[in-house]
């Protein structure tokens, strides 16, 4: 969990927001970190987990979340966190592997059997679904990362669908939050990818959007980082937007104003 960063979002595992959807969109750069923030601070919050993690593998998102305190593997055995391995899952669709629980796998859209991504969204809605039993402080779906269906084939309308159905139900329904990672910049070429992040965009609460550097590389500002908090998805009130640059530490990110990196000073 990146204290900075909460911060500047005014944030505290203490008292997690309910009902909120937050894009993080990367351009020219990584925002990975992003990620494993957003991973870090609602499980150290007490909040149910559905990581749908398309990217990595499990071992790397532990090896990151153990620098940031947190086990996922201690989160999995209580719990606490569902975990959709999306290249494994991918993996044994190709081979022909089935799901051990005899369901159809999240992912089953890439069989070319359904165009849609029901199979997805079920999974979704069963991993946070409330039980009698639980006493979780809140539910939570993570996409890492939304633009990866796309590349598997599914249609802009059908990933823009997911999101709707999901934020209905976790949103809306649950009081929860959804946390969605998206690649993409505005001199793309991929029409659809740019289409479903202009969407979301339409529909975010909270946007995270790090940028690389428009100068390139340099070793001691990695990047910067826009955040645009939503007052409002109905009423016409102006967004509250703040720009800083920050640089990235092996157990740490570090946020500072334009033109103040400590190697400057």
């Amino acid at each position: 969990m990146l204290e900075e960063l909460n911060e500047l979002l005014d944030a505290t595992p203490q008292r997690p927001d309910t009902g909120k959807f937050t894009l993080l969109r990367d351009s020219r750069t990584d925002g990975s970190f992003l990620v494993h923030h957003f991973l870090s601070f609602y499980l150290r919050a007490g909040c149910k987990v559905c990581f749908l993690a398309l990217v990595q593998s499990f071992s790397h998102y532990n090896i990151v979340a153990q620098k940031l305190g947190v086990s996922l593997t201690a989160a999995k055995e209580r719990g606490q966190l569902v975990f959709l391995e999306g290249l494994k899952s991918c993996l044994d669709l190709v081979f022909g592997e089935e799901e051990p629980s005899g369901q159809p796998s999240p992912l089953q859209f890439i069989s070319g059997s359904v165009s849609n991504l029901k199979d997805l969204f079920d999974f979704v809605r069963t991993s946070l679904a409330p039980t009698d039993s639980d006493s979780w402080k809140g539910r939570v779906l993570l996409v890492d990362d939304l633009s990866v269906l796309l590349s598997l084939g599914a249609a802009p309308v059908d990933v823009l669908d997911f999101i709707h159905y999901c934020r209905m139900v976790v949103c809306s329904q649950l009081k929860g939050n959804i946390v969605v990672l998206v690649h993409g910049s505005e001199d793309s070429e991929d029409e659809e990818n740019k289409l479903v992040v202009t969407s979301l965009c339409h529909h975010s609460n909270l946007i995270l959007w790090v940028q690389g550097l428009a100068t390139g590389f340099c070793k001691d500002v990695h990047g910067e980082i826009k955040i645009i908090k939503r007052l409002s998805l109905e009423s016409t009130e102006q967004d509250v937007i703040q720009i800083y640059q920050y640089k990235i530490q092996d157990k740490n990110v570090t946020f500072f104003a334009r033109g103040l990196s400590a190697a400057v000073l």
